[in-house]
């Protein structure tokens, strides 16, 4: 080793992790041939102060709930937070490191939760990690308020973020921001990487707002660092930000994208492998040794690993501390500890309405019956609205208004932001101990569907109230008809979508909802009041569970059941228009079984018996109904079958117009029908 990576004094050490960082992260990228190593370069002083000075958190225990939360929303600099993860002791091999962005590796291009321990949120598509570290510091002010009592100040957690020029040029994260500053969310402390330099060029091609006005306007205390390098300041900085406690904090840190390199500072350096050649000038000019890859000095490494010492000691004093908060506040504890477990109240299920007896109402008001029959139990739920509340029913009646210094509470109000809503609800779960929903029209998914899609690749549960499910919205016409929205949403995978047809199946899809903690949940609500189906007549509404069920059997003029002649398969609003075409065609001599079909995703896991026995294959005359777009249904009712779908954009007028205009009518169903039997 050169003489430059010998530690000679206590600074030296310092200068040595670094290029470590720096280092590591630079021989990845050009193995790989592919990767962004400027981030990691010119923002590896910052992360090293936050890790080695700051961040609570333990190596050996990644899921420890007493730790600090970091997220690199900048996910395109990952080999940043890989090389931090391998030297501070996460079981990150080098092995790894090397098989940067291959085929089963651990070091993915981007960061994701569930592939590697220590990453705690999925990040790749810029502003979301911004967003979602808003979520998790709604999360801590809400646990804080619950179960932080007089001396036992158990829930206590610092959410570090680093953020890039492009983090903040994203819409979600100005969303995000307003929400943060005007809850005054203290536990933030976001490090930005001000370093003026995008793919494209220096960012006054396109960002020449002045980014300390914005976020002060925003309710956020703003620093600035003005040498990335500068270690004493950075520490500084952070410090001051830890003291502030009733504002989101946010550091300038003035850097120099891909330090070292022969093209620091310009958009050569941001992306892609820089060859060997500058590979070996990089080195150089770091004092580092040109001819060794992924070398870690011992001194470096034995000062890295002492994280794991330290972390396991922090988890010991808060593991001690919270002995004593359980001996104080018992059934508190045990509440906590149920719900970072991820388990639900026992008997909670007997709290799930049974309604019997109730009048026709929209399927979206059957929803707010069940969040308020279940949320004194299920404390775990923790929801709102963007600015839809009356409308999405997703008010919890017991509870007041979550805000700032009334953290406590239950009620969301995201406000417009439907975005920064879809994020922040992941990162809720991601922080743990809630169970987020949040409601909005199904045609405004489309603002949220980077935040959908990143919950459903995260595995987490989120719980998403769409209303509003059709044309059936009536009046304020196209624009909000979300005609083709579900099958949009049917599209992501690992994304449960639930369109229920009555207040039974409601329930269940709340029901399923809340045991399904491994993945999201999607609901379509409807606008238009629905009748109650006579679950004494049909089915009972648990065959919800298994996406599809026989509703009613095929029957003879006789009211004989019979092998069926016809499938009408339905969902949500549109499945008593489909109860009430079989009562006409089983009279008129065509056996008519009615199947609805409230979940795609969950009819398709079942096995193959099941789904022939809902399915038959040897029924061919088929009938979808829905409100939506034909899109996907042809799976189900085969070449042979037909839809009654909505396959163009709706139209003002009232709801019961323009159903019958969309051809939605008993008679349009028969005459469907005739043609598929003939």
């Amino acid at each position: 080793m050169t003489t430059a990576t010998k530690p000679t004094k206590k600074t030296d050490i310092d200068t040595l992790c670094i290029n470590t960082i720096r280092t590591l992260s630079l021989d990845a990228v050009q193995r790989a041939n592919s990767g962004h190593p400027g981030l990691p370069l010119g923002m590896a002083p910052a992360a090293y102060v936050l890790w080695t000075k700051f961040l609570r958190h333990n190596p050996k225990n990644p899921k420890w709930f007493g730790r600090d939360r970091f997220l690199l929303s900048a996910g395109h600099g990952s080999m940043l937070i890989y090389s931090l993860l391998h030297l501070t002791g996460y079981g990150l091999s080098l092995e790894e490191l090397k098989n940067f962005r291959q085929l089963g590796s651990k070091t993915a291009g981007h960061p994701e939760n569930i592939l590697t321990p220590g990453v705690e949120v999925t990040t790749g598509p810029l502003g979301q990690g911004f967003a979602n570290g808003v979520g998790m510091a709604m999360a801590q002010a809400h646990l804080a308020a619950r179960f932080n009592k007089p001396g036992h100040r158990i829930i206590d957690n610092f959410i570090y973020a680093i953020v890039s020029d492009g983090d903040l040029m994203e819409g979600i994260s100005y969303e995000a921001a307003s929400m943060a500053g005007h809850l005054k969310l203290g536990s933030l402390i976001y490090l930005y990487d001000d370093n003026r330099v995008t793919i494209d060029g220096f960012t006054d091609l396109a960002f020449s707002e002045d980014v300390t006005k914005r976020f002060e306007s925003c309710g956020w205390a703003v620093s600035a660092v003005e040498d990335g390098n500068d270690l004493k300041a950075i520490e500084a900085a952070i410090k001051a930000a830890q003291k502030i406690r009733d504002k989101p904090k946010l550091i300038r840190i003035k850097t120099v994208i891909g330090y070292g390199m022969p093209k620091q500072g310009t958009s050569k350096a941001h992306s892609d492998a820089p060859g060997t050649d500058a590979v070996k000038e990089t080195k150089r000019n770091l004092g580092w040794p040109e001819n060794k890859s992924f070398f870690i000095p011992k001194e470096a490494l034995s000062h890295f690993r002492s994280a794991v010492k330290a972390g396991a000691q922090r988890e010991k004093e808060w593991n001690t501390a919270y002995k004593k908060y359980e001996k104080a506040h018992p059934e508190l504890a045990a509440e906590l500890k149920r719900r970072t477990a991820g388990e639900l109240p026992e008997g909670w299920e007997s709290a799930l309405p049974k309604f019997e007896g109730v009048d026709a109402k929209a399927t979206r008001a059957y929803s707010g019956e069940v969040i308020n029959a279940i949320a004194g139990t299920v404390t775990e739920m923790f929801g709102g609205s963007a600015d839809l509340s009356p409308s999405n029913n997703t008010l919890i009646k017991a509870s007041e208004d979550f805000q700032a210094g009334k953290y406590g509470n239950r009620n969301v109000h995201y406000g417009v932001r439907e975005h920064a809503m879809g994020s922040a609800m992941n990162g809720m779960a991601l922080f743990g101990g809630i169970v987020p929903f949040g409601g909005t029209f199904q045609t405004f998914s489309d603002y949220m569907r980077p935040a959908i899609r990143l919950a459903a690749l995260s595995h987490i549960q989120v719980i998403y109230v769409f209303t509003h499910d059709s044309i059936g919205l009536g009046e304020d016409g196209p624009t909000h008809q979300s005609v083709e929205h579900l099958a949009a949403l049917r599209a992501i995978p690992n994304l449960a979508v639930i369109r229920p047809a009555d207040a039974h199946e409601v329930r269940e899809a709340w029901r399923a909802a809340l045991k399904r903690g491994d993945a999201p949940m999607a609901f379509a609500f409807s606008r238009q009041k629905v009748a109650l189906i006579d679950r004494r007549k049909y089915s009972r509404a648990d065959g919800l569970h298994k996406g599809a069920y026989v509703l009613a059997e095929a029957e003879t003029k006789a009211g004989k059941a019979t092998t069926p002649k016809l499938i009408l398969i339905a969902t949500g609003s549109e499945v008593g228009l489909a109860l009430d075409a079989r009562d006409r065609l089983n009279s008129a001599g065509t056996p008519t079984r009615v199947v609805s079909m409230p979940c795609w995703e969950f009819f398709d896991e079942q096995s193959a018996k099941y789904r022939e026995s809902v399915l038959p294959v040897k029924v061919k005359a088929r009938l979808a109904i829905e409100a939506g777009v034909s899109q996907g249904w042809h799976k189900y009712v085969g070449d042979a079958g037909d839809t009654l779908t909505v396959d163009k954009f709706g139209v003002s007028a009232p709801a019961d117009d323009v159903f019958r205009d969309y051809g939605f009518t008993v008679e349009n169903v028969i005459r469907k029908a005739g043609k598929l039997l003939k």
